[in-house]
């Protein structure tokens, strides 16, 4: 298992993971190739846990423009294995390392990403849910204790 960071070469493993969750579903299409490509090359960054060339078993996509994180999947069969939480440590600390003093997110209320979240230190904002029907979560730097 290799922690590195998401390129373009990654897309097709990327789409194949998002469409293979069973919470927080996606569309096909409605972001698009080049939409990825901005949020890994240009407005942030992403990570992908890689089990082999060609094949990993989850990413997490970041904006350091504003401490967002837009993404953060792991193939379902891959759940419990820790490959989620080596994404989300190596996210969370470099979109702090960018000087971000709080990050939010979004994700389906009562899934298990919720209960990941809550885990991890996120606490839910009062902003209610968001046009996607995703319950917002913030984390504050001071409030993070990292495990990477």
């Amino acid at each position: 298992m290799t922690l590195r960071i998401a390129t373009r070469d990654d897309t097709a493993e990327i789409w194949r993971v998002r469409y293979a969750v069973t919470e927080n579903k996606l569309t096909p299409g409605r972001i698009s190739d080049a939409e990825l490509h901005a949020y890994i090359e240009d407005h942030g960054r992403g990570w992908v846990v890689e089990l082999a060339p060609g094949r990993i078993a989850g990413f997490s996509i970041g904006d350091a423009r504003d401490g967002h994180i837009w993404a953060m999947f792991v193939d379902p069969p891959l759940h419990g294995q820790g490959h989620g939480r080596a994404l989300h440590d190596v996210m969370v600390n470099w979109l702090f390392a960018q000087g971000h003093q709080r990050l939010d997110l979004g994700t389906q209320p009562d899934s298990r990403a919720e209960a990941f979240y809550r885990r991890a230190g996120w606490a839910p904002t009062d902003e209610g849910l968001d046009a996607h029907g995703d319950k917002r979560f913030e984390l504050r730097i001071e409030n993070w204790n990292s495990h990477a």
